[in-house]
């Protein structure tokens, strides 16, 4: 029974770590020794250690070969041995002789070298006689009987003896059982020990020492060489390779001093003169540089899109300040950032997955449409473009274009919007028309001549309602347009006067009160005489058709006083129009101005195109002002505007653009007048 092992030093814990420790450190100075040869030194002991393990292994192969051959011949010269010799000791086994077994026995084993036992057992397996020991000399000394115990697989009515090798403290011997047979019967077995051949075990154990000491000298000489290369090559080498990373590093004042010759001369000298030509160049185009930089950064931070530059990770390498602005990162430090990240979710949910296709190569110059809602609400177009190498194969990074398209959907819709209801509107005059006049036609005879009056007068009612809105409609397409309007000193009260001449009669025939109060000595005003008197028909004409009998419409124009010295036009006119009609909701005196919209729209009770307050607002803002309200349900409605007085009596000016400027004081200076005051 084996013992318990006492506990070693390998037992403690800590000894484990000061070994583990000390491994670490070994493997360390390796790889630091392995990182000073050069790639030459490298390559000449790598190809050494494949020639000296390839030549290793050739002899430990023929050696093994030998052995095996060896062992054969041992295995063949035992059983032969064996046969041999139970056929001639069977007979004395048969008959008892032991006497002349053992004479016999001990000859035999005296006459050669290579039995290094023999033993003989009786059909239980005792051994009763064995060289070099014999069963009476056991008892008398030990008073033990031995016995054998037969390998596996070994038959005791088999005719061939059973063979095996074992390994023992003085070589490798094989071992031979053979059974012991006479006249048929089975008498026992004769196990031999054979010892393997001196002169071929010498010459593998020769061969052995010589490859070892060959593959020892081989790597000694490896090893001096090496350090005889680190000695004088891999010094300067460092030096070299600092130097490039000095270079690399931008450090163009990097030289190398070094007494060298041959080729590593030339190569240090080749090194100074690249340092020193790089040092010019850098001092003659680093300004130019910077120049071209700023130039591009300055060109990049001043397109309108924005524009955003990731690279395969999805890290933000580039983003302008209009991209900034769009997505709300102002004041944030993005450089290097995830863009995924930081995106707004509408954008991140429908960009993930074609950025990641973008950056595996499936897919190149998508669009997509996305709604924000913050920092502010707007709609943006995103193009999407993948950054190539020069070979155009690799994928280097993702350009994203921004484009705040908030404006163009918004006059999309106002577009469709409008087509909608001219659509609309035209289609109620037309089926109006239409359908007096195929009644006329069909059925004219049987119509009196009164129902025939009344239908044509409808129809021409219904005419002139479609030439009204067809003419709003030009007059709206042309004041939007690019067209040119000449602007004069204009007298505001000759327009003012020509209106209330043309509505006089129909506002006697409601019973309205129609009248103007204008400031005398009032300065000319610069503007269009057409298109102001338009502004005062469709106000006054709105002022009378929304005023009950009974009630008042009033003009008033007076001067505003001057709040900016420093402003180049002087002096304001503000113009009123005030009425004591039935007045505008709250909610309706936001989209008062839009086209089509009509407060008769929620009543149903008066006709109109829809277009007259959009005409008055284009016109007044070609003008430089705009146009305002104040009105109260029940009350009345007051619509106002300032326009600013002619610099001089000289030529018209010709005016193209649309310009909704703010007048200087308009929004503090609101009109004290009131409905009931302008029908007084």
């Amino acid at each position: 029974m084996v013992g318990a092992l006492p506990a070693g030093p390998a037992h403690h814990p800590w000894v484990a770590k000061i070994l583990i420790k000390l491994l670490r450190e070994l493997r360390d100075l390796v790889v630091r020794w392995w990182g000073d040869f050069t790639l030459q030194t490298r390559l000449m002991a790598g190809a050494t250690l494949v020639v000296s393990l390839l030549m290793s292994g050739l002899t430990f192969w023929a050696v093994n070969s030998i052995q095996a051959d060896a062992r054969l011949n041992d295995t063949r010269f035992g059983r032969d041995l064996g046969l041999l010799l139970a056929a001639n000791v069977a007979p004395m086994v048969y008959e008892g002789d032991r006497s002349e077994l053992a004479r016999f026995s001990y000859s035999f084993y005296q006459s050669t070298s290579s039995v290094r036992y023999m033993l003989y057992a009786d059909e239980d397996g005792a051994i009763f006689f064995g060289i070099p020991y014999s069963e009476a000399a056991v008892q008398n000394s030990l008073t033990l009987r031995r016995r054998m115990q037969l390998p596996e697989g070994y038959a005791k009515s088999a005719d061939l003896p059973f063979v095996r090798q074992h390994l023992t403290p003085a070589g490798e011997v094989t071992d031979v059982f053979v059974p012991i047979n006479y006249e048929g019967r089975y008498l026992g077995v004769l196990a031999l020990g054979i010892n393997p051949n001196p002169t071929v075990v010498a010459s593998s154990h020769l061969t052995r020492d010589v490859t070892v000491a060959v593959f020892v000298s081989i790597w000694v000489m490896v090893i001096l060489g090496a350090v005889f290369n680190a000695l004088t090559i891999t010094q300067p080498i460092k030096e070299l390779l600092t130097g490039v990373r000095n270079i690399a590093s931008g450090n163009f004042r990097q030289r190398i001093d070094l007494p060298l010759g041959g080729e590593l001369g030339e190569l240090i000298l080749s090194f100074n003169d690249m340092a020193e030509r790089l040092e010019r160049y850098e001092a003659q185009n680093i300004e130019e540089l910077t120049a071209e930089k700023a130039k591009l950064e300055t060109l990049v931070s001043t397109i309108a899109d924005g524009a955003i530059l990731i690279d395969i990770n999805m890290a933000i390498v580039l983003v302008n300040p209009t991209a900034r602005r769009i997505f709300g990162w102002e004041g944030r430090d993005l450089l290097g950032a995830s863009a995924l990240e930081n995106f707004p979710n509408p954008v991140r949910m429908q960009l993930t997955r074609p950025l990641f296709q973008a950056v595996a190569g499936d897919s190149e110059g998508m669009e997509f449409r996305v709604a924000l809602t913050e920092p502010t609400n707007r709609t943006v177009r995103i193009l999407l473009n993948t950054v190539r190498d020069q070979s155009r194969e690799n994928v280097k990074g993702i350009a994203l274009t921004v484009q705040d398209i908030t404006r163009e959907v918004a006059l999309n819709e106002a577009k469709s919007q409008f087509i909608s209801n001219v659509s609309h509107e035209l289609r109620t005059p037309l089926f109006n028309i239409k359908s007096f006049i195929e009644t006329l036609h069909e059925y004219g005879e049987e119509l009196s001549e009164t129902e025939r009056r009344e239908f044509l007068d409808t129809a021409n009612h219904e005419t002139d309602r479609l030439t009204r809105l067809v003419n709003d409609v030009l007059d709206l397409s042309r004041l939007e347009s690019n067209r040119r309007y000449q602007f004069d000193a204009v007298d505001i009260a000759q327009p003012i006067e020509q209106t209330l001449r043309t509505y006089q009669l129909n506002a006697r025939d409601k019973q309205i009160t129609l009248a103007h109060h204008i400031e005398s000595d009032l300065p000319l005003l610069r503007g269009n005489y057409d298109l102001l008197l338009q502004v005062f028909v469709n106000l006054v004409g709105n002022a009378l058709k929304f005023t009950e009998a009974g009630g008042h419409v009033a003009i008033h124009a007076y001067c505003l006083p001057q709040t900016n010295p420093m402003h180049g036009l002087t002096e304001y006119v503000r113009v009123e129009v005030a009425d004591t009609g039935m007045g505008i909701a709250q909610e309706d005196q936001e989209a008062i101005f839009d086209r089509f919209f009509r407060v008769e729209n929620r009543v149903h009770t008066l006709e109109g195109t829809g277009l007259g307050l959009s005409i008055v607002k284009n016109i007044i803002e070609k003008h430089g002002s705009q146009v305002h309200l104040i009105s109260e349900v029940g009350v009345g409605t007051t619509f106002w505007f300032d326009l600013a007085a002619s610099p001089s009596d000289g030529p018209g000016e010709l005016v193209m653009v649309s310009l909704a400027g703010q007048v200087n004081g308009a929004e503090n200076a609101l009109p004290s007048v009131s409905a009931t005051d302008a029908a007084g």
